[in-house]
């Protein structure tokens, strides 16, 4: 008879015709049926944590507004306004001055009248500083990519006459007045005054210079002009100092010396500035002064061909300056310039005869003027200044927390409503029956619109109502009346500021704190939120011990249907060996 072994018995029916794995699947799925409910109930505990999380950010921008209420800075914003102003000539003009006005400034009408303004002292240097532009007179001594022009002279063509004129960096002077007259065939010639430090074109009918195609910038650094005569010259001296020269070829009349160690020094308002002339360029020393503590900006006037140096703050206040090591200054001109003290501003107020002084053009509020107030003076005249209480934001905050106090009742409302479709069939909301959400919104009511006491606060000025926030009379929502706000803040502040910014009894107070409560880590909400993750990690308990079952079960069912397998198997033997004895006639 034959054996079993090596038949798969794992196979669905392979012995007994029976599709066993599919009844084994099938009562896994009934048995698996309780976890869909338990899925849908799920899913709504997940839908409602979302829900409160939505409520805590509404209530969070709601405090955040209640905040800017509680502060009483808020009733205290200052404008600041020109009402007239005239300047020193009398005709009204309303850019003598600008105004602010900062929290808690004095309120009221103020003139000031400003007679001088405040100025910077400063050090003009010696002019013509410079060597000319050509030193030895010399015309073919002197290239033009390297001479002490005002700005650096750029190659290309320049036109005289109507013929082009093509010129390279590294021409000397008198290669470019030789091109020009090859380019005019000595109709024009061109030579060096060395008087006048200029550059001279002559010709025996007028010269027309330049045009629309030029692309070397010689004539304008030349300061040659069309005068619509026979003769043009340079309109002012060309030699210039060369910035970006080392100081010891910066083509100053007297070259500057670091003594001779590479260790020049000199002071500015008691600042060392040091330089090296054989490395150091007269930008690297101007910068340097401009980046350091001595607060004095160093400029090159190069119309004047000089130095100028101006304290970078106004006020009457001078400039001290001296060679320490070398001598920068003395080879710049400076330690022989001319010097222009600062001005101090000096205005009256409110037609006082004493004449007050500041070193800024900017009056800040102190005990000598109007505590708060700023004042800018850009002009010499008479100016009159409003200042009073800035309500906008006061405005502003309680409209945002209308906006926000509506948004989180609003949002509960619609989550908790119920809904009938065409059938009347009832469809409750996600918060429908939720009491912790109904509490919020009766309690956010409450806290909102319950009149407050505060000692020294009229009646009429005790409840939320009373500032033209009320009730729409049919929702939670609420609505700002505007109009009764500003009439409110307008003839009474002080009560209004009390009523909301009193840190212990008043409405932003006791209203911050309902909301701490219930936005804290141990507030209501979040009490809420933890007990429904609780809820539905139970039910991922549940749906795990279920699995555990159906796994077990499945097992279960799989050993005993295999089991049924063999012994189908072993009875299939004997019958197909009976049958076969019986048919070879063996039994």
């Amino acid at each position: 008879m034959a054996s079993t072994s090596g038949v798969d018995l794992s196979v669905s029916g392979l012995a007994s015709g029976m599709d066993w794995k599919t009844i084994v699947s099938e009562l896994a799925t009934a048995e698996r049926s309780p976890e869909t409910q338990w899925k849908a109930s799920q899913s709504t505990i997940y839908q409602k944590n979302n829900a409160f999380g939505t409520i805590k950010s509404y209530l969070n921008n709601l405090q955040a507004d209640v905040k800017k209420l509680k502060d009483p800075t808020l009733f205290t914003s200052r404008s600041a306004s020109i009402s007239n102003s005239t300047n020193s000539t009398g005709t009204a003009d309303s850019s003598v001055a600008t105004v602010s006005a900062a929290t808690g400034a004095t309120t009221g009408t103020f003139t000031f009248s400003i007679s001088q303004l405040a100025t910077a002292a400063q050090i003009s240097g010696a002019a013509n500083i410079s060597q000319k532009l050509v030193p030895d007179g010399v015309p073919a001594d002197v290239t033009i990519g390297t001479a002490g022009f005002s700005t650096p002279i750029t190659a290309g063509t320049f036109t005289v006459n109507g013929a082009q004129v093509t010129i390279s960096s590294s021409d000397s002077l008198q290669q470019v007045f030789d091109n020009i007259a090859a380019a005019t065939n000595n109709t024009v010639t061109a030579s060096y005054d060395s008087t006048k430090d200029g550059i001279k074109l002559t010709s025996s009918s007028a010269i027309s210079l330049g045009s629309a195609a030029d692309t070397s910038n010689f004539l304008q650094v030349a300061q040659l002009y069309n005068n619509g005569s026979s003769n043009i010259a340079s309109t002012g001296a060309l030699g210039h100092a060369k910035l970006t020269a080392t100081l010891a070829n910066a083509g100053l009349t007297t070259t500057v010396s670091d003594g001779g160690s590479g260790n020049g020094a000199f002071t500015l308002n008691g600042v060392t500035i040091n330089y090296n002339s054989s490395t150091d360029s007269l930008q690297d020393v101007l910068d340097r002064i401009n980046g350091s503590t001595a607060g004095v900006d160093a400029n090159y006037d190069s119309l004047n061909n000089r130095f100028v140096l101006q304290n970078k703050t106004t006020g009457n206040v001078g400039i001290s300056l001296s060679d320490t090591t070398g001598n920068f200054l003395a080879a710049t001109g400076l330690s022989g310039g001319t010097p222009t003290a600062g001005q101090n501003l000096l205005y009256t107020v409110n037609g006082n005869s004493q004449v007050l002084q500041s070193q800024s053009n900017t009056i800040n509020g102190d005990s000598s003027t109007i505590n708060g107030l700023s004042l800018t003076a850009l002009k010499t005249g008479d100016v009159s200044v409003t200042v009073g209480s800035d309500t906008s934001g006061v405005t502003s905050a309680l409209q945002s927390f209308v906006n926000d106090y509506n948004n989180v009742q609003s949002y509960i409302t619609t989550q908790s409503a119920s809904s009938t479709d065409a059938s009347n069939k009832v469809t409750a909301g996600l918060l429908t029956g939720d009491m912790n959400a109904a509490d919020i919104a009766t309690n956010l009511r409450s806290a909102g619109f319950s009149p407050v006491a505060i000692s020294g606060l009229s009646a009429t000025f005790s409840q939320l109502a009373n500032m033209g926030v009320t009730s729409n009379g049919h929702d939670n929502t609420i609505t700002l009346d505007t109009t009764a706000l500003g009439t409110a803040l307008a003839n009474n502040l002080t009560q209004v500021k009390s009523f909301f910014s009193d840190a212990t009894n008043g409405w932003a107070a006791k209203l911050d704190t309902y909301l701490t409560n219930t936005l804290g880590d141990s507030g209501s909400i979040a009490s809420h939120q933890s007990a429904l993750t609780t809820q539905s990690q139970a039910i991922d308990t549940q749906i795990a011990n279920l699995e555990k079952t159906i796994t077990a079960d499945s097992n279960f069912w799989t050993t005993e249907f295999q089991n049924m397998e063999t012994a189908q198997s072993k009875s299939n033997q004997v019958l197909t060996y009976l049958t076969q004895s019986v048919t070879n006639g063996t039994l």
